[in-house]
């Protein structure tokens, strides 16, 4: 890396491991917490507020924003906060059925669509692959975005350095599955908070000050309303896009079946939500202060990697720590979340492979071995071809969102059925697909959720299949199960609350 002496960077290699052999330390530690396999894959009724708050942060906070959102505020300022006001979105609409989540005690989000519809192998599969491509798909980028940053920090092979993360990755989350990947994601989250922030004002300084910066930068850019900079066209684009794949988002749905109280489960997500504006003031004051700095490069994603070598020595070595920090809290909780998918519904529910607690938790870690090692494979391959990742948020949104949603909205007036849950989730896939082959303007994710909820209307609108002749709303069908598993569910939070 220019201008960075061998020791500065054996020095960031040292902070580096340093904070991985922490993570390893606090894994164990958490870890025995985890005393059978649904502690391994859905840590149930363990999360204190606080706690269920920072590891969303944590989760939620990446490579994404350590790079693209730097590079959006670098290009459009402030509108960086529309692309996070987009995921608060997306997080304030999970709490319209955060509380009845919570109740249920689920483990992933296909379990949410067979106590809705009724079980069904075939409905199981399609959900649970659905659920587990977006965090393979954000594993696979953090695993890219690391070897990028640390490229350019240490001069280190990509290679070597996805190797590394992926070692990383694993010793998060083997000693105890989502119980030990949540509290050291706590641990790591606050050190990221705490880096966001120092960081992000050491870099309005080394611009001379924020006064220095408005006057270099376009005023459009750094006032009020500059959230909306980037156009409304992008802005909404960004809604379209951002809002559903958050509401699908199975890292999200985790922490909500993990919370310790019922009334814990909305709040978290509110606060977990505000949170995330902390990652875009991160990106923004950085943005704008490389870009007061120097306003000619070529590419704004290249805004965050100028910054790091303007870095003196002493506080490129913490912020090296800090990358690993983030990255490596992402990483860690999509890669359990993808073995909860494997497990919980693949495994168990599709193939009928019932283990003891021991047996399950064992192949458990095998699978988080395998899956981690596809990701780097992939991340190794394929280091820039991540479009793909753009059609996982896509097509899983368009599948997953009105099944959930539009089956907890219905459930009391339909007899939700397999079929209508199947039916809705090949048309999502279908309204996809034929909207991406067209090169629509609207993100195709879209057109696949809208056909997805006219599928899903109209079985249930024909005679003698969704609706329930002669009953009052809430009678009959799969819905009642549902709701007697509410009722138990109030009962508990009852007593905790």
């Amino acid at each position: 890396m220019p201008g960075k002496s061998t020791g500065q960077i054996t020095a960031i290699v040292l902070a580096s491991l340093l904070i991985i052999a922490l993570g390893a330390l606090l894994s164990m530690y958490f870890g025995r917490r985890a005393k059978n396999s649904r502690d391994w894959l859905a840590a149930p009724e363990s999360l204190p507020l606080g706690v269920v708050v920072i590891t969303q942060f944590a989760t939620a906070v990446g490579g994404g924003v350590l790079i693209a959102h730097v590079g959006i505020a670098y290009a459009a300022g402030w509108s960086v906060f529309a692309y996070e006001g987009c995921v608060l979105l997306g997080f304030l609409g999970l709490t319209l059925i955060a509380r009845w989540l919570r109740e249920q005690r689920f483990t992933t989000v296909p379990d949410i669509i067979s106590r809705l519809f009724g079980a069904s192998r075939p409905v199981t599969a399609m959900a649970g692959l659905a659920a587990l491509i977006v965090p393979f798909g954000w594993l696979a980028t953090q695993f890219v975005a690391f070897a990028k940053l640390f490229g350019q920090l240490t001069g280190i092979p990509a290679t070597t350095l996805v190797l590394t993360i992926m070692v990383g990755s694993l010793i998060f989350v083997l000693p105890g599955g989502l119980t030990s990947v949540v509290w050291t994601d706590f641990v790591f989250g606050v050190f990221a908070i705490l880096m966001s922030l120092g960081v992000a004002g050491y870099a309005i300084h080394l611009a001379g000050g924020w006064g220095e910066v408005t006057a270099e930068v376009p005023d459009e850019l750094w006032r009020p309303q500059a959230v909306f900079a980037v156009g409304g066209e992008q802005i909404w684009l960004w809604v379209a896009a951002i809002v559903p794949g958050t509401l699908t988002n199975q890292l999200y749905f985790q922490r909500v079946f993990a919370t310790k109280k019922v009334s814990d489960a909305r709040r978290g997500l509110v606060l977990s939500g505000l949170t995330i504006l902390v990652g875009g003031l991160y990106a923004g004051c950085i943005g704008l202060a490389v870009r007061a700095m120097n306003p000619g490069l070529g590419n704004a994603e290249n805004a965050a990697g100028w910054l790091i070598t303007r870095l003196p020595a002493a506080l490129l070595v913490v912020y090296g720590a800090f990358l690993v920090a983030t990255i490596i809290s992402t990483t860690g909780a999509a890669l359990q979340s993808v073995v909860a998918n494997v497990i919980r519904d693949l495994c168990q529910n599709v193939f009928g492979s019932n283990r003891g607690d021991r047996e399950t938790v064992s192949l458990s870690r095998l699978i988080t071995v395998l899956v981690a090692g596809l990701a780097a494979a992939l991340a190794i391959a394929f280091p820039s071809a991540l479009d793909w990742l753009v059609a996982s948020y896509a097509y899983s949104a368009a599948t997953l969102a009105v099944p959930v949603f539009g089956g907890y909205l219905l459930r009391k007036r339909f007899a939700l059925r397999p079929a209508a849950a199947l039916s809705s989730m090949l048309a999502g896939i279908a309204g996809c697909a034929a909207a991406q082959l067209a090169d629509t303007t609207v993100p195709y994710a879209v057109y696949g959720i809208g056909a997805s909820a006219l599928a899903l209307l109209v079985l249930l609108l024909l005679p003698g299949v969704g609706r329930r002749p002669g009953a009052p709303a809430g009678t009959g069908g799969a819905g009642d199960a549902d709701d007697g598993a509410e009722g138990t569910g109030e009962n508990l939070s009852t007593v905790e609350n």
